[in-house]
């Protein structure tokens, strides 16, 4: 195990087509987002070049754009760190998060039909049994499948592309509160459902 912490199987294979750079960008953001690299770890170019099987330069590139874009921090004379979210900036992003989602549950329930309303009964299903499984990352995943479906059936394309670009960062900041949100969050998934069902687009 190297100083980095990562988990025995955590590190993603390289082997999507693209520039090495975005490869190795997108493997450390998952591995950012998932907590694999926790925050506030110190982030070691030569050994995340070891774990990913590549060279310091794509890592040191992938390190820069995700500093630019505020996974993590740079420090002069003293590394890469992964960001550590504050309540303020989750405050920030949630607000962002609920204007985009209350347009989205509001266009799901004026066009969603009975197979998509169908879909979103079995992910919140799926939810409820990771919970109850208390398989957080689970329950994780399945909570941004189900939005991303909510997200899907509003049949907005901007809409969904806006919201994909704070996915990431809403799963990131959701994982520790997961396991305290539990049922709720599911028992919340299960009225949404209901509205959309109804076509009621203001409860939605």
């Amino acid at each position: 195990m190297l100083s980095t912490g990562l988990p025995q199987g955590a590190v993603p294979k390289l082997e999507r087509p693209g520039p090495l750079r975005d490869r190795v960008y997108e493997a450390l953001l998952e591995l950012i987002t998932t907590r694999a690299l926790r925050p506030g770890q110190h982030l070691v170019e030569s050994e995340l070049a070891g774990h990913l099987g590549v060279s310091r330069q794509p890592v040191r590139e992938a390190l820069q754009r995700l500093n630019t874009e505020g996974w993590v921090d740079l420090r002069p004379a003293q590394g890469a760190f992964v960001h550590e979210p504050t309540e303020e900036e989750a405050d920030q992003l949630l607000t962002v998060r609920t204007l985009l989602e209350a347009e989205a549950a509001r266009l799901a329930a004026a066009h969603a039909g009975k197979p998509g309303i169908a879909q979103l009964e079995e992910l919140c299903a799926q939810g409820e049994a990771l919970v109850a499984a208390d398989d957080v990352d689970g329950a994780v995943e399945a909570n941004a499948r189900f939005h991303a479906k909510v997200m899907e059936l509003a049949g907005n394309a901007v809409l969904a592309e806006l919201a994909a670009q704070v996915d990431r960062r809403v799963r990131w900041y959701y994982t520790p509160i997961a396991r305290q949100r539990g049922q709720q969050s599911w028992t919340e998934h299960r009225a949404l459902i209901a509205a959309i069902a109804d076509r009621d687009e203001a409860l939605a």
